[in-house]
């Protein structure tokens, strides 16, 4: 067993604690009607775009999401909130020290004493959800179930679908597929995103994600015999139509898009161990990104 696949399995334990402890960290966290910007990294990044589509969908308040390297602090918000799991990354360092007075900084990491936590006037640790490996699985997907939870959503479907999700058989026609694109609508976009990254990361295997709608526009071209198309959540019948007359294999979320995500990190693995690759230290890749320059 890898430490990734002992860091997807502890979920559950990681997920009840974030719930549990919501109302702990409620004044951390944007109060609706806060103009809030979320910046992140790679997973945290893809985090960041989910939650700003909750929290907006849900009429809380302006939500934008950036790439720490590319935010826009400048304009008029509330809060910032920072998403990290090291804390030390280059680009979101960078970011917090160049936010504007007055606006607060809430950082969400698993390190309390890292730079990015230091720079902030809030900081919410996971450590207990913290990993070993670079490979980020159990990190993001409790922090984003606090999210979710903080703004008063119900989480008891994603906690029995989680169970599945954890158990449930790995398709031959993903396990087998030469190139996997996955989608997801609205707040799953980023979802599907971060899906696609695992099994790029842990496996360097072919991916692709978009948005269902978008799907149409051109990316449906590579669709065919021996590849797979997993939407992470139900799609369209007309667009179901076009990926099977493709000849690929379509996987149609049925569960809670946050335990699909965990099934992808599932296969994330399995891949990895096909290939004969570490899911652990993918080659090329770090914990953190620590840059010497921006340049």
């Amino acid at each position: 067993m890898s430490h990734t696949s002992d860091e997807i399995a502890s979920q559950p334990e990681c997920w009840e604690r974030a719930v549990r402890e919501t109302a702990r960290h409620a004044k951390a966290l944007p109060a609706e009607g806060e103009r809030v910007a979320v910046i992140g990294c790679g997973t945290s990044l893809f985090m960041a775009q989910a939650y700003a589509q909750l929290r907006e969908g849900l009429g809380q308040g302006i939500t934008d999401a950036f790439p720490a390297s590319e935010a826009k602090l400048h304009r008029p918000y509330d809060r910032i909130l920072a998403l990290t799991r090291s804390g030390t990354t280059t680009e979101i360092i960078s970011a917090l020290q160049e936010a504007p007075d007055p606006v607060r900084v809430t950082t969400v990491t698993a390190v309390a004493d890292s730079p990015a936590a230091a720079m902030a006037d809030e900081v919410i640790c996971l450590d207990y959800a913290d990993e070993q490996s670079v490979v980020q699985t159990r990190f993001p997907t409790t922090e984003l179930l606090l999210l979710r939870a903080h703004l008063g959503l119900p989480t008891d479907d994603a906690h029995a679908d989680l169970a599945t999700a954890l158990t449930a058989p790995l398709p031959g026609e993903l396990t087998g597929a030469e190139q996997i694109t996955f989608l997801g609508a609205d707040w799953s976009v980023g979802l599907a995103h971060e899906a696609a990254l695992k099994v790029r990361e842990a496996a360097a295997h072919w991916t692709e994600s978009y948005s269902a709608m978008e799907y149409r526009h051109g990316p449906v071209a590579v669709a065919r015999e021996g590849r797979a198309v997993w939407s992470l959540v139900p799609v369209a019948d007309s667009l179901a139509d076009q990926v099977r007359a493709t000849g690929a294999y379509l996987r149609q979320g049925a569960l809670d898009p946050l335990a699909e995500l965990v099934l992808a990190q599932r296969l994330a693995v399995r891949l990895a161990e096909n290939a004969g690759r570490n899911p652990d230290r993918p080659e090329h890749l770090t914990r953190s990104v620590i840059l010497g320059s921006l340049g």
